[in-house]
């Protein structure tokens, strides 16, 4: 239920933000309890959306098979799951310096606050978005006890980068959305109006991306890296087209586990290198 597969979107870019607060790499400590932090708030997040989308899920034919919905678990189960996540995620928050610990309450709000969006705005992907947004941000808090303004640009890239490719994802539920009074990007303006906010959203999350270099001079490698993202995130859009949404789990797994490894691995060589 808890997909631990799906923590490669966001995990990697966390230990990216990391290396660039540490100007180097942090110390296994840190990188000890940002990774204990992320899955658990990973967990307590899908565990809260599953029982708050319970009743959702069984009436959509792609979702009814889903753990809760087809009994395999109870929501008393997932509810106790997701308690407990939230409370290593603060242990995890404490673990690593005050502003972490101060901050941990928005996070949760933020995680729970998501679940309930489509219900009223079609901006639910940018909700997601600022929440997994917290990942690279929250990395860059517990190096350094504090924020400097270029620590947005990696999280902004995130935003935009999950906003963007969640687009595409909900395409797929775009028939039920309608008949259910759900709200998405899809609904409100249609297939090509989505892929065409996807790509500009994905073309923003780039130049973010790109920012980040430029502010905390990073070198060859990032550079290398982000010329594959790119080229990457044009692929996955050729993938998905109005008309034809059979390779969309292609574009959605696939593509976008390829960025978020990219960039890691460009900005430990970058480090690593120096």
């Amino acid at each position: 239920m808890i997909k631990f597969s799906h923590s490669i979107f966001a995990l990697p870019f966390a230990f990216t933000s990391a290396l660039i607060a540490a100007e180097g790499f942090p110390t296994p400590r840190q990188v000890f309890w940002i990774t204990i932090a992320m899955v658990f708030a990973r967990t307590a997040a899908m565990s809260l959306n599953r029982v708050i989308d319970k009743d959702i899920d069984a009436l959509n034919p792609r979702t009814k098979n889903r753990e809760i919905p087809s009994g395999k678990i109870r929501p008393f189960t997932a509810v106790v799951v997701s308690v407990v996540s939230f409370f290593i995620l603060i242990l995890s928050a404490y673990m690593l310096n005050p502003l972490c610990l101060k901050l941990s309450p928005l996070a949760i709000v933020v995680i729970v606050v998501y679940s309930y969006t489509k219900r009223f705005t079609w901006a639910s992907h940018l909700v997601l978005g600022l929440a997994i947004s917290g990942a690279p941000l929250g990395a860059w808090i517990a190096i350094r006890g504090g924020i400097v303004p270029g620590a947005f640009f990696p999280a902004l890239a995130v935003l935009f980068w999950i906003a963007g490719f969640d687009i595409l994802y909900s395409l797929q539920d775009l028939d039920f959305d309608r008949a259910h009074n759900l709200h998405s990007i899809a609904q409100r303006f249609g297939i090509r109006g989505a892929i065409l906010i996807s790509r500009i959203f994905h073309l923003g999350a780039w130049d973010f991306l790109l920012l980040t270099g430029v502010v905390f001079r990073l070198g060859f490698f990032y550079w290398l890296g982000l010329l594959i993202a790119g080229g990457l995130l044009v692929y996955e859009h050729r993938l998905v087209k109005p008309d034809d949404l059979s390779r969309l789990d292609k574009a959605f797994f696939n593509m976008n586990g390829w960025i978020s490894i990219t960039m890691f691995l460009a900005t430990l060589l970058n480090y690593a290198i120096r």
